[in-house]
Parts: structure tokens; C-alpha cells; sequence
């Protein structure tokens, strides 16, 4: 398997994990018994680690797609190389710091990761255009 199918795998699994964070965090907000019933009244409100993971899940959603297709095209097409294999690994690595970068709060640098992430994308699609 490519390099960078082997990437959209672990991004496969990183989208897991970008499930389970926020579901934990909430877990810990709401009490298991919430969690475990038909949640039909609002719980406690989310609080601010949960939100910041749920909307780099959301993030990640945005683009993934979008990756597992170029990836998928590059293989299919036979276009892998160089601007794949570097687009790849910036997307996923890219993809992989942002968490923490939400979850933490922290401003400019989680805007970088994701430009790092987002050029990634460009770089397979320069591929696969060129």
C-alpha cells in the first residue's frame, strides 16, 4: 500500500478518535445516566474543552472528504509522487496538531495548522491536475 493510502488510514482512525473526544468530554459533563437515555431534555451546557473538540470534529468533516478523494484519485489515476506523498503527510500531520491547537485554545498557531493542513489538499490536487 502507498504512503499515502496508508495516511487516509490513519486519518480514518483520527476521525475516530475526533468522535470519542468530544463524546468523553461531554460524558464527563452530563453524568452517564444522561448519557445512556433517550436525552430528550437539555442537558448541562457544554463546556468550553467539549465545544472546542466538537468544532474541530466538525472541521475535520469539512475536509476529509475532500482528502480521501484526491487520495483515492492520485492512487486510481496512477498520479502518485512527490506532490501527493508531501501533500499528504502535511495534511495529515496538519490534521493531527489541530487537535490539541483547539482543544487548548490556542489562537495564530491552530490558523497555521490548519493553512499546513489546508495546503496539503492543494499540493494532491496540483497532482492531480498537473
Amino acid at each position: 500500500m502507498s504512503t499515502e493510502l496508508t495516511l487516509a488510514v490513519w486519518m480514518l482512525v483520527v476521525a475516530i478518535i475526533q468522535i470519542l473526544l468530544p463524546a468523553m468530554f461531554r460524558n464527563r459533563e452530563t453524568g452517564l445516566d444522561y448519557n445512556a437515555g433517550p436525552r430528550d431534555e437539555a442537558g448541562p451546557p457544554v463546556g468550553v474543552i467539549t465545544a472546542r473538540l466538537q468544532r474541530a470534529q466538525r472541521n475535520l468533516y469539512e475536509t476529509l472528504p475532500l482528502f480521501l478523494a484526491a487520495i483515492l484519485i492520485a492512487h486510481v489515476s496512477g498520479r502518485l509522487g512527490t506532490l501527493t506523498y508531501a501533500g499528504a503527510w502535511l495534511y495529515t500531520a496538519g490534521r493531527v496538531l489541530y487537535i490539541p491547537a483547539y482543544a487548548f485554545g490556542i489562537p495564530y498557531i491552530r490558523s497555521l495548522i490548519w493553512a499546513v493542513s489546508t495546503a496539503g489538499l492543494v499540493l494532491i490536487l496540483l497532482a492531480l491536475l498537473g
